[in-house]
Formats: C-alpha cells, structure tokens, sequence
C-alpha cells in the first residue's frame, strides 16, 4: 500500500506577513495578502491574535458518496472574544490561474471560567478581532497545483510529479 498521495519539495522565496483590520474576515484578508503580495504558493504558517466571531466548519461524517455535502457537515458559530491560537494551511494555484486557499484554525474562549479550545476548517464568515497577524512561507510555484481531487471530488494540492497531472 501506498501511504503517500503525492510529495514535492520547493524552495522558499520568503516569508509574507500582515495584520488584519478589525472586523475583516480572516479568510478574505488571507486571500488578500495572497493577491497583493502576488504569492502562488505557499504554506500558512502562522496566526494569533484575537477574533470576534468564528464559525468552525467540521465533517460530522464521511458520506457514502463524494463530494461532501453541507449536511455532511457542522457548522458552529460562535459570536463571542476568542484568542486564535493556530492557524495553518496551503496556498496554490488552479489551472487557469486562480488560487486557491484553504486554512484550518483553532480558537480558545472562555466558558465557565475555564478555557475551552475548538477548531476546524477556516470560514469567510470568521473575523478578526484585535491584533491579528498572519505569516506565509512563500515557496516556487512549480510542483503545487490545486484541482479536484478524483476520490474526493473537491479541490486539493498536489505536489512533486502529480502537480503537473493530478489525475495521473
């Protein structure tokens, strides 16, 4: 059995970082650091910093058929001060030229006077609160590619020989 899907190494150009306004979705901003800086791949590296509201988007279950559904999934919304506590994901581009972006977070509050932790998949309809920065590895755009995944049947990066012909 295979283990591994698809594996590439690049090189690192440089590291990008911005801060966020208030208010501003977490994942637009992203998007626009990506779009400003001119990034085409890369790796989120880094994120802290406080939110105002999340909406954490986690797989209740894996269906019997792809794609995954909306009702495959759970959508918590949390409209309260968060501290993100992590922020990790990938950057890369489709054929054609758009990019793609795809994040995950993690976010602590407090309830009952204890901290509680949550995480899952990063929304448009997260935004910052205070102080939030954000750090990207940029890397050479040559061997990452996102397309649509054959098994999953949603977007995904492919790396090393696979970039080229993810099907293949």
């Amino acid at each position: 059995m295979n283990l591994i899907a698809s594996i590439g190494s690049q090189q690192i150009r440089r590291i990008v970082q911005f801060r966020a306004n208030p208010g501003a979705s977490l994942l637009s901003a992203i998007e626009a650091a990506v779009a400003s800086e001119h990034v085409r791949a890369g790796v989120i590296v880094s994120g802290l910093g406080a939110l105002r509201r999340a909406v954490f988007r986690n797989l209740k279950h894996f269906p019997a058929e792809f794609p995954v559904k909306p009702q495959d999934r759970l959508y918590l919304e949390i409209s309260r001060p968060m501290e993100l506590v992590s922020l990790t994901g990938w950057i890369a581009p489709q054929q054609g030229g758009a990019m793609e972006v795809h994040a995950h977070f993690s976010a602590s509050m407090v309830e009952n006077e204890t901290v509680v932790t949550l995480g899952g998949h990063l929304t448009h309809e997260t935004e910052c609160g205070i102080k939030v920065t954000v750090a990207l590895l940029e890397v050479v755009p040559e061997g990452v590619m996102a397309a649509k995944d054959p098994d999953s049947r949603s977007m995904d990066i492919f790396l090393g020989a696979h970039a080229g012909n993810p099907l293949g």
